[in-house]
């Protein structure tokens, strides 16, 4: 008797904790093109467990780093696709609007950056919506998306017609208007390309050209700050819809809270990799403030109708009213 009732007390027991340990539900596979080494790894990892706390399992978010499951600018083939489920943006012409806003020529107000990021987002939901997509990851590159060349004191405003790797169509523009010549290269390829004199100069955020081991190869970088960007880390919309209520809540939450968790944490990795390098030898040039604003306001300008033509007046004039509320 005694062991009947030892037997049912395990089984209640067993019973009570199995939603906790029981086998996930819906599993996100999540697509990015950073590496392990790169912090911006971590908060995808934070992410996902957060999303299996608040969702007590029902929901497992798998991480495949350093483009695994697609290249550079196949995002909304690949989560329309079923090839992951969760993916970053590229500048795709399905997403005319944040194509062109996305990265934008601005000094941004770190301080205001999680709301900054939530609102440009909102702006954007309903154009991804059309393409069957849904904002859900803002991964904000503003702080260190940055240049660097072969050779010390490059001055940024002159290129002199040195080819220079681009990440979109913006740069591509500052590039040409600064007299270089833009050079489109995903981001696993750039070592090679600067090793073997492919390019002579490289746009691309601190995080990543640190985590490939960048510095090596080129070791001089001009500091300017001219942009807000934000590749949005977008959900096949037809699978988030597909969740319950409280477990779109829950992933909504979570995604939120690993923003806030990552934000100190990638600023601190940017200084540290910076700092790092100039132990190493290399070197960081800083755009003065006057002549930074005067390079940021010459750019916008010429950017205007590009903005004007891809979102149309009414959504354009809210973007640049939501960046001119959070810009210095």
């Amino acid at each position: 008797m005694k062991r009947s009732c030892l037997t049912l007390a395990l089984l209640g027991a067993l019973a009570v904790a199995a939603p906790l340990t029981a086998a996930a539900q819906t599993t996100l596979r999540l697509s990015t093109y950073v590496n392990e080494v790169d912090i911006r790894y971590q908060g995808f990892k934070k992410f996902g467990e957060l999303v299996a706390a608040k969702t007590q399992g029902r929901v497992k978010v798998e991480v495949f780093p350093s483009s695994t499951l697609h290249g550079w600018s196949e995002g909304v083939d690949a989560v329309l696709g079923g090839v992951s489920d969760i993916s970053w943006m590229p500048a795709d012409k399905r997403l005319p609007c944040y194509r062109v806003t996305s990265l934008y020529p601005m000094v941004v107000d770190m301080s205001k950056q999680i709301e900054l990021d939530a609102a440009y987002a909102a702006l954007v939901k309903d154009e991804a919506a059309k393409v069957g997509l849904m904002p859900l990851i803002n991964s904000n590159y503003s702080y260190d998306q940055e240049w660097w060349f072969k050779t010390k004191d490059a001055d940024l405003s002159k290129l002199g017609g040195k080819l220079v790797r681009s990440i979109g169509p913006l740069v591509s523009m500052m590039i040409e208007t600064w007299g270089g010549k833009p050079v489109f290269v995903a981001p696993k390829e750039v070592f090679q390309s600067a090793e073997r004199g492919v390019v002579d100069g490289i746009n691309m955020g601190v995080a990543t050209y640190s985590a490939w081991k960048l510095w090596g190869v080129m070791p001089h970088m001009v500091k300017a700050n001219l942009f807000y960007g934000n590749i949005i880390y977008m959900i096949n919309k037809k699978k988030f819809d597909g969740l319950s209520a409280a477990d779109q809540a829950a992933v909504l939450a979570a995604a939120r809270e690993s923003e806030v968790w990552l934000k100190p944490e990638y600023e601190k990795f940017v200084d540290t990799s910076i700092a790092d390098a100039v132990k190493q030898g290399g070197t960081v040039t800083a755009v003065a403030p006057a002549k930074r604003k005067a390079m940021v306001d010459a750019i916008a300008a010429k950017w205007t109708p590009e903005v004007d033509g891809a979102c149309g007046a009414e959504m354009a004039g809210k973007v640049r009213a939501l960046f001119a509320k959070n810009g210095l």
